[in-house]
């Protein structure tokens, strides 16, 4: 797991209306730092020009200096379009220093309207970033963009570009040369050309995605590290509007760029603040380039053509993530091979479906209170402990808990009953949340207690069930804190697709109802979990903050997946870090296979020995265990 955090400066680089040539747009930018300065080179978009032939805003290369890496001054234009290869824009730079010189690839436009043909790639290079000692095009074959290694690999020159950047299948590939001269010989490029396929790598996407290089590449101790852009469903004319612009990540091999041996398993950054969502082309975000500063990757890209903006990953998070070798310690891990809890053929109330548990850790045992149905479909709670957090001690032959009220009774056919238990321990008293559903209404959120003592001697005496929110609201997946925060309880459920809190004086719930939502986390666009979230189990609370645990939807193939946030001791709306990508997903045959498949989902969790467990669902069918260091997730997490 890993967690990509905007800079709150952003952005840091905006077009200035009192300079005609980046009046309009400074965007898609590449960093290189050198003598304990960043330079940046960018697309700058001039102010509309009437009478200028072909485009009225003309794109060219900007540059910019900074002593901080934030703050950037010194802006002036350092490349324009002096021949006809070019005459029409300079774009999209990327910057390199490679023995003694930086060497600036670019977008070169040569005709208008555009065309793939008339869209190539350049190359400029200087030693100051005071003057262009020289411009060459590059590729005699359409070519959006090119980067190079910052050194030779086995000892050639080497670079990584997109080619045939307007057709399908879209081409990444790596080109590597003997000599300077080979770099921009075209006849070496339409011999390479002829053979493109040899030639290429291969990020894991579909026919209709696009993908093109981003970041010039970047060694660390795993590999060359690339970022690139993903545009979901561009080649889907059917589905324009579900265009996905994002931004992932492969590491290829140091001693063979050809070869990926790493990969972000879906987008690392998708558009969601405002100055991503409005600009000149709305909901874009383009990767142009990354350092590394310390310990951190920083992604430098351009926002809604508009603006230059920085987000950040701890490196060796990332690293880990990616890496197959260590990219089982960044994720939760099956502690059983097999489900723990499957339905028996023997239990008409359990024949069908055992899945989605709870789980408290009381003494030295995990209490397991797991959801359960026949074949009737009506939803029951049913009992099993663990003495070692994996494998089960014992198990009940008869429900703990059944529906009792009329707003859990079925009222017709289909699913209804005590829905997807939440257990919290507040002083001596266990209070359980669940779904109550009468199969006709939106689903709300009941509750009932039961003693440590009665609980722990099997004397299932609950309370009556109180309803927890108001009627006509769909709202579900909730839970308590395990104390209260600045003498108030603490409720987290879920109305419609987001996680919500509400705060209130005492636990009783016949004269109040969870009827405020104060936002804690809700989908993100163009992520894994980008159709909705729900809460998982009642938070963990760590010296850093509060651990909440929760599961999303994707809205492509409705696959549910888990996340983790951190959420802030004193204020828990207050998200002080969430995994960016998904800490577990539907691998194994009894998660992909069931009554919903491509499920797992959790509804509770504890903490022993510094191993966290999380108790989940499998397909809505049966009941599995997974567990990861929390050291691990808390160092993620943390700001």
């Amino acid at each position: 797991m890993f967690v990509v955090r905007r800079l709150p400066e952003n952005p840091l680089l905006r077009p200035n209306f009192d300079r005609a040539w980046d009046g309009f747009g400074a965007f898609n930018w590449c960093p290189v730092d050198k003598e304990g300065k960043t330079h940046v080179v960018y697309r700058a978009m001039s102010l509309a020009d009437p009478l200028r032939e072909g485009p009225h805003n003309i794109s060219t290369v900007g540059y910019a200096v900074s002593e901080d890496g934030v703050h950037f001054s010194g802006n002036r234009q350092l490349i324009a379009p002096e021949h006809d290869w070019e005459k029409y824009g300079c774009e999209d730079p990327r910057v390199t220093y490679f023995e003694g010189t930086y060497c600036i690839f670019y977008t070169a436009l040569s005709q208008f309207p555009f065309r793939p043909e008339g869209i190539r790639t350049a190359l400029a290079t200087t030693r100051d970033f005071k003057k262009i000692d020289s411009k060459h095009l590059i590729t005699p074959f359409n070519s959006k963009a090119m980067a190079l290694f910052p050194e030779r690999v086995n000892g050639k020159i080497t670079a990584i570009l997109t080619a045939d950047s307007e057709r399908m299948p879209k081409k990444v590939a790596i080109a590597q040369f003997d000599t300077d001269s080979d770099l921009i010989d075209q006849e070496w490029w339409k011999k390479w050309y002829e053979n493109i396929d040899a030639h290429r790598i291969y990020p894991e996407r579909t026919n209709n995605d696009q993908v093109e290089v981003g970041s010039p590449p970047l060694k660390t101790d795993r590999g060359w590290l690339v970022i690139y852009s993903l545009i979901e469903n561009h080649f889907d004319k059917g589905i324009q509007y579900q265009y996905v612009y994002g931004i992932e990540a492969v590491l290829l091999d140091m001693h063979d760029p050809h070869k990926i041996i790493g990969a972000t398993k879906g987008p690392m950054l998708t558009p969601f603040e405002g100055y991503e969502r409005a600009g000149i082309v709305g909901n874009v975000i383009f990767p142009s380039g990354a350092r590394i500063h310390g310990d951190q990757l920083e992604i430098y890209y351009g926002a809604a053509d508009t603006t230059g903006c920085v987000a950040s990953v701890r490196l060796t998070d990332l690293l880990d993530t990616m890496h197959p070798e260590t990219a089982s310690r960044m994720s939760l891990t099956r502690s059983s091979e097999e489900p723990i809890i499957t339905p028996r053929p023997e239990n008409a109330w359990e024949n069908k479906a055992t899945f989605n548990p709870a789980a408290i850790d009381i003494d030295g045992t995990v209490h397991i209170l797991y959801r359960a149905m026949g074949n009737d479909d009506t939803s029951v709670i049913g009992y099993a402990t663990s003495e070692d957090a994996v494998h089960i001690t014992e198990r009940l032959s008869d429900p703990v808990y059944v529906p009792r009220s009329d707003f859990e009774q079925k009222r017709r056919g289909g699913n209804s009953g005590c829905e997807d238990p939440r257990i919290t321990r507040i002083g001596d008293t266990l209070h359980m949340m669940y779904t109550a559903y009468d199969g006709i209404g939106p689903p709300r959120v009941a509750t009932s207690s039961i003693s440590i003592s009665n609980f722990t001697k099997r004397k299932w005496e609950w309370s009556e069930p109180q309803l927890v929110t108001p009627a006509g609201v769909d709202d579900k997946d909730a839970c308590l804190f395990p104390r209260t925060i600045e003498e108030k309880y603490v409720l987290a459920h879920r109305i419609a697709n987001t996680i919500c809190l509400f705060r209130f004086d005492t636990l009783d719930f016949a004269h109040q109802k969870a009827n405020t939502c104060t936002h804690v986390l809700g989908p993100r666009p163009g992520m894994w979990d980008n159709l909705k979230v729900g809460l998982a189990g009642p938070p963990l609370e760590t010296p850093g903050g509060w651990l909440l645990f929760y599961h999303g939807v994707s809205g492509f193939q409705k696959t549910y997946r888990m996340g983790v946030a951190l959420l802030d001791l004193k204020d828990p709306s207050i998200v002080l870090g969430r995994s960016t990508d998904a800490i577990f997903s539907p691998e194994a045959k009894y998660e992909k296979e069931g009554i919903v498949p491509n499920v797992v989902f959790p509804c509770g969790h504890i903490l022993r020995n510094g191993i966290v467990y999380s108790y989940y669902g499998g397909a809505d069918t049966v009941i599995n265990v997974a567990e990861m260091k929390l050291d691990t997730i808390l160092t993620a997490l943390r700001p």
